[in-house]
């Protein structure tokens, strides 16, 4: 069993055939550990989106090999046949936006994926009291999502893919319409949480700000990466 939450070996995605082939991703190597928070940075065009659609199992890599919380999910073609079963399980995502259900108040959002992965409604629920209590929002349990600062419901948005205790989080642009203050005040969360519960998160990111707070960065360029230590 692979030490990493994230390890990719080789990984490729082609789109299209013959002539009209173009390598998305050509040879992509990463190793993240539990507990880490790692940057992917990159110009536009350079393969960023592919990359973290392959990981989240959104689409189908052509070759390679990807190992998610100590599992191969894909060598080759995928080793899990239940890929939305995969998604809820071992990965969660956090957006620019939240994209919490406005319907819904503050906890019913957070424990509602694991009620969805069969956990009886009141672990769901403590679970769901712990993340926000962790977040400094717990004071908004019962508040719907319009009801929130933008603040406040990007901290719901990361309890939310924490709830699940994934080993991996893949988070795009999370900073990206925040201020210098917000945006940093995020980055101290992700990595606090992802220390805590062991997390190993991938962020995306054109944000300036933010860069400097990463130990390790990986830049993706034609659909290559390079690690650049901090």
């Amino acid at each position: 069993m692979s030490t990493y939450s994230i390890q990719l070996e080789g990984l490729r995605k082609t789109y299209g055939h013959g002539d009209a082939a173009v390598d998305a991703l050509k040879n992509v190597n990463m190793q993240i550990a539990p507990g880490e928070v790692v940057g992917l940075i990159g110009p536009s065009g350079s393969g960023k989106s592919t990359l973290l659609k392959c990981l989240g199992a959104v689409i189908e890599p052509t070759a390679g090999r990807m190992t998610l919380g100590g599992e191969v999910i894909y060598e080759n073609g995928w080793k899990i046949k239940d890929l939305r079963a995969l998604r809820r399980d071992k990965i969660g995502f956090i957006f620019q936006a939240p994209y919490l259900i406005p319907f819904l108040n503050v906890t019913d959002n957070v424990a509602l994926l694991p009620m969805l992965a069969g956990v009886p409604n009141n672990i769901a629920r403590a679970r769901a009291k712990e993340l926000l209590e962790a977040l400094d929002v717990a004071h908004r349990a019962n508040a719907n999502p319009s009801e929130l600062s933008g603040g406040e419901q990007q901290r719901v948005s990361i309890a939310r893919a924490l709830a699940n205790r994934p080993p991996v989080i893949l988070a795009d642009e999370p900073t990206a319409p925040l201020d210098s203050e917000r945006a940093l005040g995020v980055m101290g969360i992700l990595n606090q949480m992802a220390s805590q519960y062991q997390t190993a998160i991938i962020v995306v990111t054109h944000d300036e700000k933010i860069i400097p707070l990463f130990k390790r960065i990986y830049a993706i360029r034609d659909g290559q990466t390079i690690e650049e230590s901090r």
